[in-house]
């Protein structure tokens, strides 16, 4: 079984790609960047309101897939500037502040709508 998630809490995709796809007791959720769903323009401000801005679009999507932060796995962070690792990391340990997922971050060349921050994460449905 495989279902498309799509919640208009969330940003729209701006490709052809899914917003979460839920399948074997998983929910996979594309890359979420600081876009807020209302305008679906990216936010201004530095990496933590673009972090804060980014889990809060994880969080709409995860629960409209019937899963939330506190079932997340796995989680990839992209960062534009390795230097607002710390900053970044700040927002994200007040969102997964017990049992964190596994997680990897990396810095990137350039993201999508040239924000600072992209994540992606992997959850329990």
């Amino acid at each position: 079984m495989r279902d498309v998630i799509a919640t208009k809490e969330g940003p729209q995709a701006i490709g052809p790609y899914s917003q979460a796809i839920r399948a074997n007791g998983f929910v996979f959720v594309s890359g979420q960047v600081a876009i807020d769903p209302a305008s679906q323009q990216a936010i201004s401000g530095d990496v933590a309101a673009q972090t804060d801005r980014v889990l809060k679009n994880l969080s709409a999507i995860l629960t409209a897939a019937g899963s939330g932060l506190k079932k997340v796995v796995r989680a990839t962070v992209f960062l534009k500037n390795m230097g607002d690792f710390t900053a970044m990391n700040e927002v994200y340990g007040r969102y997964f502040n017990v049992a964190p997922p596994a997680r990897s971050t990396v810095e990137v060349a350039r993201l999508p709508m040239d924000v600072l921050v992209e994540i992606d994460v992997i959850a329990l449905a």
